[in-house]
């Protein structure tokens, strides 16, 4: 072999051992502090085995109309206390807690054979809770991601869906594109799982300054409502779950198949909104069939916590237009 070729030949080996050995000997230590989820249980709690994820979540009334409500990115079914009680005078409502966030269960790689966090195992998972709990037909309100989940169900299993309530939805078509989908079998490999916690860790700052833009009026944002919300970052593999959702499966982008939606559409958002701004909600209200808008002044991201009352009241108006 000729000199040049076995330079080639070892410069090649070199990197191939860099790539496949090198991850491996960066450290990632454990995060301090951490507990399991039950520590954070509460009295009207319950849980239930759905596609082999244990589902936390909260009920309340009976007949009438069927609620089920999707929380957004970090949060949880504690995102809706102020309005369950409301929802519950309409008929039977339910809250559930999407895998990564709250009490629902964090499945990690070496327990799946698929990925339970993207957005198709979302639609799935939904589609499962409602025949578990005996659901043929439902109104959904999605708060931001929960709205893309609620969207996502509502193209896939319309016969499902009395209608949508999108609240502050994020269905798309905003800031840039997702991670590119021809590299995400290269965040799936051992390598860069090992150090994915490590990319994650960054929302221990980022997370606090989110909730923070969520709200318009920021005296009604007490530390007790922040501290509910941080303790996600309390919870055993939080991490982990994480960069599971973020490098998730592709899902087809949501924004380009509004004009697709069979069901009726009604978007309620704060007009303050500085995480979404409200000629997005504008302009994909125009995208959508028949869609309604109605903008809350003085009130930002999460209307159903910062401003219940006005919101339940757009929304009462909304249901009896129907």
């Amino acid at each position: 072999m000729k000199p040049w070729k076995k330079i080639v030949s070892f410069i090649f080996i070199f990197l191939c051992l860099g790539v496949s050995v090198g991850p491996f000997l960066i450290p990632v230590p454990k995060l301090g502090g951490l507990v399991d989820s039950e520590k954070f249980i509460d009295p009207d709690s319950k849980f239930i085995k759905v596609n082999d994820i244990t589902v936390h979540y909260k009920e309340a009334g009976k007949g009438g109309k069927k609620f089920i409500l999707l929380h957004g990115f970090g949060a949880s079914v504690y995102s809706w206390r102020e309005v369950m009680d409301d929802f519950s005078q309409l008929g039977y409502v339910l809250a559930y807690d999407r895998p990564a966030f709250g009490l629902t269960e964090r499945p990690m790689p070496e327990t799946w054979i698929e990925n339970p966090y993207g957005m198709k195992a979302n639609v799935e998972l939904l589609r499962g809770l409602m025949d578990a709990k005996g659901i043929e037909k439902a109104i959904l309100v999605g708060n931001s991601a929960g709205g893309g989940v609620a969207v996502a169900f509502a193209l896939e299993y319309p016969e499902r869906v009395e209608s949508l309530i999108l609240v502050d939805p994020g269905v798309g078509g905003g800031r840039g594109p997702q991670f590119p989908a021809w590299a995400l079998p290269l965040m799936w490999t051992p390598q860069m799982r090992h150090i994915g916690p490590l990319m994650m860790r960054d929302y221990q700052e980022t997370l606090p300054n989110t909730i923070q833009r969520e709200w318009y009026d920021q005296t009604k944002l007490t530390d007790e409502i922040k501290q509910e919300y941080l303790k996600l970052l309390k919870i055993e593999n939080w991490d982990r779950a994480f960069y599971e959702l973020t490098f998730a499966p592709a899902y087809p982008e949501l924004r380009p198949l509004l004009p697709q939606l069979p069901v009726p559409v009604f978007i309620v958002a704060g007009q303050e909104d500085r995480l979404i701004r409200a000629f997005y909600f504008e302009a994909i209200t125009t995208e959508i069939p028949g869609a309604q808008l109605t903008l809350i002044p003085q009130c930002g991201h999460v209307p159903h916590e910062e401003c219940p009352i006005q919101f339940m009241e757009e929304v009462i108006k909304y249901l009896e237009t129907q």
